[in-house]
């Protein structure tokens, strides 16, 4: 199962873990996934996805049909 938001497309990014004698070993930061389920009012059914919290927060302000309009025109699916 992959780490990548559904909507925006956030992958982990990768760093260093630095110790405290400047040791230098690699890293990943993830994203912050959440399994969310949303209601569709047009077709009248359920989908979940996997997306990010800034996602979300996107979703309750301009509402998900708006977002996944914004996520069509981009052309990441």
């Amino acid at each position: 199962m992959s780490r990548v938001c559904d909507l925006t497309g956030k992958k982990p990014l990768k760093g260093n873990r630095v110790s405290h004698s400047n040791r230098k070993t690699k890293r990943r930061f993830n994203p912050n996934l959440q399994s969310k389920r949303f209601f569709l009012p047009d077709t009248g059914e359920w989908i979940t996805l996997k997306v990010s919290t800034s996602a979300i927060k996107t979703i309750d302000k301009i509402g998900i049909i708006a977002a996944l309009d914004r996520l069509f025109k981009k052309g990441t699916i």
